[in-house]
């Protein structure tokens, strides 16, 4: 299923849509559609990631002093 929508773009950001979708052999509609799809897919990731951390701060999950020194120490590298 799908719906049509409406958007309003910059005459530049057009134009370099027209051109991809020549490049392409892809429609406009396609092209767009994808974009939307790909940002929603990134901005529900991250937003679900930000609120699992909030849980954890919230639940006073975090790494000890101790446990971020013996981490920094783990990684420490001297540069030569």
């Amino acid at each position: 299923m799908s719906t049509t929508m409406t958007i309003r773009l910059e005459d530049a950001v057009r134009d370099r849509l027209d051109q991809l979708a020549e490049a392409t052999q892809r429609s406009k509609s396609f092209l767009a559609a994808e974009a939307i799809r790909a940002f929603v897919e990134t901005d529900e990731w991250q937003i679900g990631e930000i609120r699992a951390a909030l849980h954890e701060a919230d639940a006073g999950d975090f790494a000890s002093d101790k446990d971020v020194a013996a981490l920094s120490r783990k990684w420490k590298v001297s540069a030569r």
